[in-house]
């Protein structure tokens, strides 16, 4: 890595002294797979020098505006996704463990995507080997027959694995469903709490946190259902009302409150983008002392309606959560829609977190819950594929992911994560790139500041004739300027600059 340490290059008067920021670092994935999150390294750095004219892309950034901090990328580890990891484990204990390396680590410049955020459910998915809860006993209102053991082992370990490689690890359960006993089914799949059951239900969620704190998994965040306006009586799911919603919030708040638990978020709605201006909205008019944010899934509307909830409550934080692709489907196609709507395109509409569903299935996205009809034919896609001989390979998830996420890991050890700020894209090309920046504090206020850009260009005429275009933009920054031509990929590239 190189860094400007020397304060030699400072600004004069205010004014910038020309190739005082330097670009040395450069990540980029190209469509036709030349390059998959390939390190440059460039053996002379592009400098900013003094600004001329500006090219038909003109990316400017404006380093004064200042947006939330991003927490990182990651995707859930199902049952499904847990027993894939561990058989690999045992079956090659040497790609389980790059994988996971290549997967979590977050070390400045490793070859890996340093995913930093893991959502785990409570209970079964409908990619779990059976239904279960973690209170299965019919009426046990007091709970005393609750047992975090009811989850299958192989979760924890490796979770504890993945923990063990990422220090930064935050860590997000929620339910699929209730016990099967609280709800109007008298199942885990399909139907509706009770309302009877509304405090036992928070008590049931408050002990699940315990016990996964026990098994020496810090929980970050707990929501109190997934997907609440879906019912399907194929695997767990549950039809939660907003006024329940609240009325749980409340109640499992107080508890945590209570036990010691005040540090962990709780949040809600965990659904589509279609309804970000009813649910989501109606909860935080109901409880909004309760809830610390809310949660995005991709599956209906558009990421800009993330706004309609944000301007409404913009001290309450948005988390996206859940995104799968299908197997069969078009690879570059694919990290274009990513890019657009997730990796920069969330992060635009002020998310902090940025999710896909699996983290690891095989080629067939099984094991599923049987009798599920959830992620039909061709199956849901991983962000990594684990076949049944021990070789693994990594697909567009984690490519585009990869490419958002070394923007904002942490440039120290335990330093700060990086923030969105200001960037614009002028000149006649302006709509063939799509560009997220960011800045990365540091630990000592002397080191100077990372700021870093993911850049996606999109101009390949896949709508006419297949013609992929390099753009050559210029980068403006601090009233200097440098010049890079982007392939038709996803570029990031970052440079240091003194505090402002």
């Amino acid at each position: 890595m190189h860094i400007l340490a020397s304060l030699a290059a400072l600004a004069v008067f205010g004014q910038p002294v020309l190739a005082q920021y330097q670009i040395w670092d450069i990540w980029q994935t190209t469509w036709d797979r030349t390059k998959l999150y390939t390190s440059l390294q460039p053996s002379s750095p592009i400098n900013f020098g003094a600004p001329g004219a500006a090219a038909s892309a003109d990316i400017v950034i404006n380093e004064s505006q200042t947006f939330q901090t991003i927490l990182g990328m990651g995707g859930s580890l199902t049952d499904s996704s847990a027993l894939t990891l561990n058989n690999l484990k045992s079956k090659n204990p040497g790609n389980y463990n790059a994988l996971l390396h290549t997967l979590f680590d977050p070390t400045d410049g490793a070859q890996a995507a340093g995913l930093t955020i893991v959502r785990v459910p409570i209970g079964a998915s409908d990619f779990s080997a059976n239904d279960y809860s973690l209170d299965d006993t019919s009426g046990d209102t007091s709970m005393s027959k609750f047992s975090i053991s009811n989850t299958p082992s192989y979760v924890f370990s490796v979770l504890k694995d993945i923990q063990a490689i990422n220090p930064y690890l935050r860590v997000i359960i929620n339910p699929w469903s209730p016990p099967g006993w609280m709800k109007s089914s008298g199942t885990m799949n399909g139907g509706s709490l009770n309302t009877g059951f509304t405090s036992q239900y928070a008590n049931y969620l408050l002990k699940a946190i315990q016990g996964f704190q026990n098994q020496g998994i810090k929980v970050y965040a707990i929501s109190v259902q997934n997907e609440p306006e879906n019912s399907n009586g194929t695997y767990p799911t549950c039809s939660m009302p907003v006024s329940i919603m609240a009325q749980i919030g409340n109640a499992l708040r107080s508890l945590m409150n209570n036990n010691g638990l005040s540090g962990v978020k709780l949040l809600g709605y965990d659904h589509n983008w279609n309804d970000a201006g009813g649910y989501p909205v109606q909860l935080m008019q109901q409880a909004g002392n309760a809830f610390d944010g809310v949660q995005f899934h991709c599956y209906a509307g558009s990421v800009s309606s993330q706004d309609t909830f944000h301007d409404q409550f913009p001290d309450k934080a948005i988390y996206f959560t859940e995104c799968s692709g299908t197997y069969g489907s078009d690879w570059w196609s694919d990290i274009k829609w990513y890019m657009d709507n997730l990796f920069i395109g969330s992060f635009e509409h002020n998310a902090q977190t940025a999710l896909m569903w699996n983290i690891a299935l095989d080629g067939n996205g099984n094991p599923k819950l049987p009798g599920t009809n959830s992620c039909d034919s061709p199956g849901c896609r991983p962000i990594a594929t684990v076949n049944s001989d021990g070789s693994y390979s990594l697909n567009q998830e984690f490519y585009s992911m990869a490419q958002a996420s070394r923007a904002i890991l942490p440039r120290d050890v335990n330093g700060p994560f990086g923030q969105r700020i200001g960037v614009t894209v002028n000149g006649s090309l302006n709509w063939a790139l799509r560009v997220g920046a960011y800045v990365t504090g540091r630990v000592s206020s002397t080191d100077w500041l990372r700021y870093s850009i993911v850049v996606l260009n999109w101009d390949d005429s896949s709508s006419t004739t297949w013609n992929p275009q390099p753009v050559t933009a210029t980068i403006e920054f601090k009233g200097t300027q440098a010049t890079y031509t982007f392939p038709v990929g996803v570029t990031t590239l970052w440079w240091y600059a003194p505090p402002s």
